[in-house]
Parts: C-alpha cells; structure tokens; sequence
C-alpha cells in the first residue's frame, strides 16, 4: 500500500467539504449549488472536521469513497474555476460516473509492466507503465 498525501491547499478543502456534503452525484449540481454546500459544510465541520470525515469514509468504505472523492474534486474544481459555467459542471461530473472495474490481484500482478507503479497514476485511474 502506498502512502497518501492530504492536500491541504483551497482545492483539498473545497473537495474534503463537497465529499462530506450531502450533495450527491445523481443531482447533477450547478455551480452555485457546489459553492453553496462546500460553504455549508466548512461552516458545519470546520477544515479538521471535514478532513477528519473523509479520512473516516476511507477507513470505512474505501471503494465508494474513491470513486466520491474523483467526483468532488473534479465538480469542486469546476466550480471555482474563473470559466466555471453549469454545462461544462455537468459534462464533467457525467464523466465522473465512469468506473473502471479492478483486476483480481493474480490478474494485476501479471499484467505488463512488473516494476513499481507510480501511486498517483494509479490511484487517478490513468495508464500503468
């Protein structure tokens, strides 16, 4: 298992609260929805608070919170970006919904490659080399 680093800048804690939110993925959120629930949630939890909860969906249900945590990082970055508009949110957040099944850990170890893979590439869901 590899180490994970927390991402303490405005973009970690803008994904920690929309993780913790009760905004969920099906809504389709527009921008000023994302930006309103991420106020709320640091208002409610504080920074630690909401970092703490993360940590604690992880330890308890590290599937689905992979896949959460890609959704409000992707839809919280939208939603701050200068040119955020509810189209482009929304684009983004369908192509969140995508999960890419994982190999058995005899199918992993065979796959090409052998050497040690690159923890940020693979836990982004991009190409192992």
């Amino acid at each position: 298992m590899w180490p994970v680093t927390h991402d303490l800048g405005l973009r970690g804690l803008y994904a920690d609260a929309l993780f913790v939110s009760g905004l969920r993925r099906c809504d389709e959120p527009g921008a000023a929805q994302v930006r309103q629930a991420i106020a709320a949630a640091i208002r409610a939890f504080g920074r630690s608070g909401c970092a703490g909860r993360v940590a604690q969906e992880f330890g308890d249900h590290p599937e689905t919170a992979v896949i959460r945590m890609r959704w409000a990082r992707a839809v919280a970055g939208a939603a701050f970006a200068k040119s955020a508009n509810e189209s482009s949110l929304r684009a983004e957040a369908r192509r969140m919904l995508l999960v890419r099944p994982r190999l058995p850990s005899e199918q992993a170890s065979r796959s090409s490659g052998g050497g040690p893979r690159d923890p940020a590439v693979f836990l982004a869901g991009g190409a192992v080399t």
